[in-house]
């Protein structure tokens, strides 16, 4: 066997290369021996300003081919560049009572994973050097912070700089004989600080300036690093001593990760109040041999101490009850799970368990003594365990499980407010505390933070992280973030839920923007069709093309045509607009659209996925102006048969840009005789002909609570709130639409198999129905039909109620709920039949229409281009594994983007009732043991009405499960039937809980 390791000995610079032998097993079970050579060099810069040395030699390399490595907008590579890249780090860095010559920071891994937080403000932490060492371990321990440390480097206010240290010859170190990797990695960080601080004195001195030499400090959290540092001579210390003298160091010092609390608080050996997790190979080991199971834990929005796993071995999710059995799992997490014996399986609660009504003024400094389950916990459980199952769908016991381990934590910033009754009111001064933060979310747990602050965030919407959640605490510890505002305040709630979403708000950084055409809002289209924008596009600025949309919409993306052929037969075309000539994959501006994922409709602002120069500007599809355009163009019978079609990049000029109601109003004017209302009246009879084939073909007619906040134009401050109203131009628009994604769907997978971006809705599993078609067989004595979506769309069409009208949209509202989301993936992923969409009953079916704010869409149309051979198709979209991350990332910011919009609505509806009380018909949509819930159609609203709302002292209850009946007694007497229709009173009242103004029903009569 030939050795590829060549020899060092004629080599001069073999002094400067270091090899790293390992060996690896091959498929076949041979040992193959493997060589790595690290080549050692001088030249990597400093990037001190103060250093000119560093200048002088950074251009060459250890070849002398002028290469060097660079930091430019984040990324970092090699150039060929002979010009020096401008340093990074200040010559007059930032001063403290304890390095008055200024310093630089050199933060460890430790440091970095306890205090991104605090690196991230604006007030603090300048010129810090981060070695090659720690962004490595940091990338290998926490992929996201290793992103947010990303963008650190890439802003230029921050002076972040990436120091190779392991390439640099002085810096490099060797791995000793039975050091373990951590510390050969402390060590290596003590070696790079120590180099800094050498190679800056030697700077200052060659430079014969009086100015100082700044301090090299490293900054740590391991106390055995520390006093290493310390006995080497160099300047080090932690991160609570560093933050302690800077100037607001109070608010700083609450950003620190406190996953160390337990060793601050108590002493002696702390309390284990949850059991141990499984370690990972006998979990791994566990689930494929079938004994555990994995799925992500999802917390009961009505009983916190309810959660539940969808795991694909049972038809109903696995129930987890309790705190002891959910052991330290918060909604969202990927957990691993053990099926209880069937002796203790139980049915789903149908009682209404709050946290803040059995868990009031818990002391957050307490935790000696606790137990993981109140006594209040502990009764709430016991009364669910007595209750007596009936032959009801939801009286049958369902598997039960206790969660053993953990694969991924999915924690995220939470917003809330400090629970005041936590707070103690015999310490004074700026001493720290530990206090209760009650998030918003009531499906996450209390979470104990510590902070100086106490006072101050009294009565504000805060921002907290979770650090840690040990068996020694009852809750998690997190840390303090920032403060958003005054609680109620319309700046404050909103940035509150951007943040809960994880809806990405900031302004657009200048990488984007420069990706902008340099001739801003002054671009045209070019008059010469020779130019080279005019390739391959067909010139259809002749059509009546026109656009329908609400009212008041800027980011206009599609538009269409209609007109009659010489044949009998009908021309349609929908024209989308050519987002894709605007933006290039992998530019600045093309990632910045990936992560954003989608634009966000909140009730008062929009959170755009492009600049705005773009999504209201050059690419909307304004009337009066020349567009570039993707255009699908059909010719069709009469009666909406597709006899041919064709895709064409082009370019138009729309006509007039209607609203619905203008649109409407056009088409039913028998006075207006022009081409363009005689397009639209195609357009209508056509998508009226569309609409009946796909119901007949099963597709399903849905409904969900849609309502429009008026608001005043200047201050956005609501004023009323009124039920959207649907008219034929709405579902003409949404017809035309639907068809263009179909037929673009078959295109792009005809041409790319394996990689097209399209969209499925999977079949609902058959039990999801269950609960629904029961109610609707006891209280109504109808039938729900799901064996395929015809059969379940027909159904719907029967479940009517003669003496209320609203009784079907109820029921189609119910049905939605019901539902599988529908998810973008990539066609090499799925089977053939698993593209199929069940809601609209299509074979095949992607999101092409709205380039301008889904970047799916995006994705389509670059797609759509290539199979056409307008363009050769990039890589990154011929990627399946690419593809797929693309496809995860949308799928989720399209799930926030509409819990934002519809918690936008909510927050709004509340400030638009506000101080008012309101009698209004309302609907009994789900009936608990202790109180149910009514759905108020007028404000698109649901609301609880728990048994203590009707009367004090709370009624004695008489809760039939079989017939879904809630009777009460004694201090008042009530009879509420799920489905009943009942009069409410509504009133906005501030929900102690979350410290949300909430609307409050009280039931009449």
């Amino acid at each position: 066997m030939t050795s590829l390791k060549r020899s060092l000995a004629a080599d001069p610079h073999a002094s400067n290369i270091s090899s790293k032998v390992f060996v690896r097993s091959t498929k076949n079970g041979k040992v193959q021996k493997i060589v790595r050579e690290l080549y050692l060099r001088q030249d990597i810069p400093c990037s001190s300003k103060l250093c000119s040395s560093c200048v002088a030699i950074a251009p060459a390399d250890a070849n002398g081919f002028g290469k060097f490595i660079r930091q430019r907008s984040g990324s970092i590579h090699f150039s060929d560049d002979l010009t020096v890249a401008p340093f990074i780090l200040s010559d007059k860095p930032n001063t403290t009572k304890e390095y008055p010559n200024g310093h630089y920071l050199v933060p460890d891994t430790n440091a970095l994973l306890n205090a991104m937080d605090l690196l991230e403000q604006s007030s603090a932490f300048y010129d810090v050097i981060i070695l090659q060492t720690v962004l490595e371990e940091l990338r290998n321990r926490s992929l996201p912070l290793y992103n947010r440390l990303l963008g650190l480097i890439k802003s230029e206010e921050k002076r972040f700089y990436v120091f190779f240290n392991e390439f640099r010859l002085e810096t490099h170190v060797l791995r000793e004989p039975g050091e373990t990797i951590n510390d050969r990695n402390d060590r290596a960080v003590r070696r790079a600080v120590k180099w800094y601080g050498e190679h800056l004195q030697q700077a200052v001195e060659a430079s014969k300036s009086r100015r100082p030499c700044p301090a090299v400090v490293m900054l740590s959290d391991d106390k055995g690093n520390l006093r290493k540092a310390k006995a080497d001579k160099l300047t080090a210390c932690s991160l609570n001593a560093y933050v302690s003298q800077l100037d607001d160091a109070d608010r700083l010092l609450d950003m620190i990760n406190v996953s160390d609390i337990k060793q601050i608080t108590r002493d002696g050996k702390a309390e284990l109040f949850y059991p141990g997790y499984y370690s990972i190979s006998k979990m791994n080991t566990g689930i494929k041999a079938g004994t555990l199971h994995q799925g992500i834990f999802s917390v009961s929005p009505y009983n916190y101490l309810e959660g539940s796993v969808h795991v694909p071995a049972f038809d109903k999710s696995l129930l987890i009850l309790g705190r002891d059995n959910s052991n330290r799992a918060v909604q969202g997490d990927v957990v691993v799970v053990e099926v209880l014996p069937k002796s203790q399986w139980k049915a789903p609660s149908t009682k209404i368990i709050e946290e803040e009504s059995l868990n009031k003024n818990e002391n957050a400094d307490a935790e000696e003594g606790e137990a993981v389950v109140t006594e209040q916990e502990r009764r709430a459980l016991q009364e669910e365990v007595k209750k007596i199952h009936g032959n009801n769908i939801e009286g049958r016991p369902q598997p039960t499980a206790r969660v053993v381990g953990v694969f991924k934590r999915n924690w995220r910033q939470y917003v809330g407010h400090v629970d005041s009754s936590s707070s103690s009111i015999t310490k004074q001064g700026r001493k720290q505390q530990t206090v209760f933060l009650i998030p918003m979310d009531k499906r996450i747990p209390k979470i104990r933070i510590r902070t100086r602050q106490t006072d101050e965030l009294m009565g504000k919407r805060v921002l907290v992280t979770i650090d840690s959640w040990d068996q020694d605490s009852r809750y998690p510890v997190g840390h303090f973030v920032r403060s958003l505002g005054e609680l109620e305040t319309k700046g404050a709630e909103t940035e509150a839920l951007l943040l809960e979403y994880d809806v990405q708000y900031r302004p657009f950084p200048k990488a984007v923007l420069d990706c902008l055409p340099a001739a801003g809002h002054d671009w045209k289209v070019p008059v010469s069709t020779d130019d080279a924008g005019w390739r391959g596009r067909k010139d259809l600025r002749d059509l009546l093309v026109c656009s329908i949309d609400p009212v008041g919409c800027q980011d206009i993306d599609d538009a269409l045509h209609a007109r009659a052929l010489p044949n009998g037969n009908l021309e349609v075309g929908v024209h989308i607009a050519d987002v894709s000539h605007f933006v290039k994959p992998n530019n600045a501006m093309d990632a910045e659209a990936s992560i954003r994922g989608t634009t966000v409709y909140l009730v008062d602002k929009r959170i755009d996925m492009l600049p705005m120069l773009l999504g209201t500007g050059l690419c909307s599809l304004k009337p009066y102006v020349e567009r570039y355009a993707f255009s699908v163009i059909w010719e069709v019978t009469q009666d909406a048969d597709i006899v041919s079609s064709y895709f064409t990049k082009s370019v138009i000029r729309s006509r007039e840009a209607f609203s619905y109601e203008q649109a409407q109003l056009r088409i039913d004017d028998r006075s207006q005789k022009d081409d363009l209302t005689k397009g639209m009246r195609m357009l209508l009879m056509l998508s009226k002909k569309l609409r009946q084939k796909r119901m007949d073909a099963g597709a399903l007619n849905l409904a969900s609570p849609e309502v429009r906040v008026q608001t005043e134009s200047e201050t956005s401050d609501p004023v009323d709130v009124k039920t959207k109203e649907l008219l034929d131009t709405n579902s003409l628009v949404e017809e035309f639409m639907l068809l263009a994604n179909i037929s673009v769907a078959s295109k792009i997978y005809s041409a790319f198999p394996q990689t097209a971006l399209l969209r499925r809705h999977a079949p609902p599993p058959k039990n999801n129905f269950e609960e629904l078609s029961n109610q609707l067989k006891v209280k109504r004595g109808l039938e729900l039909k799901t064996e395929s979506s015809k059969a379940l769309a027909d159904s719907l069409d029967t479940c009517v109620d003669p003496r209320e009208t609203f009784f079907n949209t109820l029921v189609r509202i119910l049905a939605t709920r019901c539902m599988m989301s529908a998810e973008y993936f990539c066609s090499g992923t799925q089977a053939y039949p698993e593209y199929r969409h069940y809601g609209l009953a299509s074979e095949i079916y992607t999101h092409f229409t709205s380039p301008i704010r889904r970047y799916a869409d995006l994705v389509a149309h670059r797609q759509l281009a290539a199979a056409i051979e307008y363009e050769p198709i990039d890589p990154s979209i011929r990627s399946k594994s690419k593809l797929e991350g693309v496809c995860k990332n949308i799928n989720v910011r399209h799930r926030n983007a509409q819990m934002a919009g519809r918690a936008s609505i909510e927050y709004y509806v509340g400030q638009a009732l506000k101080g008012r009380v309101i009698e209004e018909d309302g609907f009994v949509m789900k009936i608990f043991s202790n109180g149910f819930v009514v759905f108020v159609p007028r404000f698109g609203i649901e609301g609880l009405i728990r048994l203590r709302d009707l009367a004090m002292p709370e009624p004695e209850v008489i809760f039939d499960a079989d017939e879904y009946i809630l009777s009460t007694k004694g201090s008042r007497v009530v009879k509420v039937e799920l489905f009943e229709k009942v009069k409410v009173k509504i009133n906005d009242v501030k929900e102690e809980s979350t410290g949300k103004r909430k609307l409050k029903m009280e039931l009449i009569g």
